[in-house]
């Protein structure tokens, strides 16, 4: 799959589509083939890193102690220390399991924030996750680490053959949408054990359109 495929599909998708009044998200799904998903060898699950930003904001809640709450409160949108944890109660972190993308947690806290925020957040799949960064050491750069997680997306396939995820919003120009596709795809066949004769199909669609396919030429 090259640039100018993804270009084409893009131009195809924006043409097909019906206005909305609303900014529609762009979305990537990839058609997985032989594979066995309860093979460990064959797990889909990985972060990467995007060269654009979505278009929208992506918000970071963090879950810290006293060594990071001042850097905390200057980088994230919102910060939790260790002493609220049990203040909290379960309708508010199912609320925050909804409204934050990320949730960055100090490593030696990891075993109070499963007690408290492992079933909420674990059932959304935003727990946090070493692969991400999301956990740290109370001497942490959380400004690198903010500006890294706006741009990071997570590909997995859990119980289909299929990878789905954002990768940007409509209005942002197609040249960085398929910038943020082929990255995605390059990591992909890294990780297929088959690399790229396990990707069956590619499509690319906004929030309230068909799927568009992708060319492989």
């Amino acid at each position: 799959m090259n640039k100018e495929s993804i270009l084409s599909a893009l131009k195809e998708l924006r043409e097909k589509n019906q206005k909305r009044n609303f900014s529609q998200t762009v979305d990537l799904i990839v058609i997985l083939k032989g594979l066995d998903l309860k093979k460990p060898e064959h797990k889909v699950d990985s972060f990467i890193v995007l060269p654009n930003q979505f278009g929208k904001k992506i918000k970071i809640c963090s879950l810290i102690d006293k060594e990071l709450v001042q850097q905390a409160k200057e980088t994230f949108d919102k910060v939790i220390t260790k002493e609220q944890f049990p203040l909290l109660k379960k309708q508010e972190i199912k609320k925050l399991a909804r409204e934050f993308d990320f949730f960055v947690a100090q490593a030696n806290l990891m075993v109070e924030i499963a007690k408290y925020f492992g079933k909420s957040l674990g059932a959304r799949g935003k727990m946090p996750n070493p692969k991400s960064g999301c956990v740290v050491p109370p001497n942490a750069n959380l400004k690198l680490l903010y500006e890294k997680l706006q741009k990071t997306v997570r590909i997995q396939a859990k119980s289909e053959l299929a990878v789905k995820c954002q990768i940007g919003k409509e209005a942002l120009p197609d040249e960085e949408l398929a910038a943020n596709v082929l990255a995605i795809y390059d990591n992909l066949i890294k990780i297929l054990p088959g690399e790229k004769t396990n990707i069956a199909k590619i499509l690319l669609k906004f929030t309230m359109s068909s799927p568009i396919g992708v060319r492989d030429e």
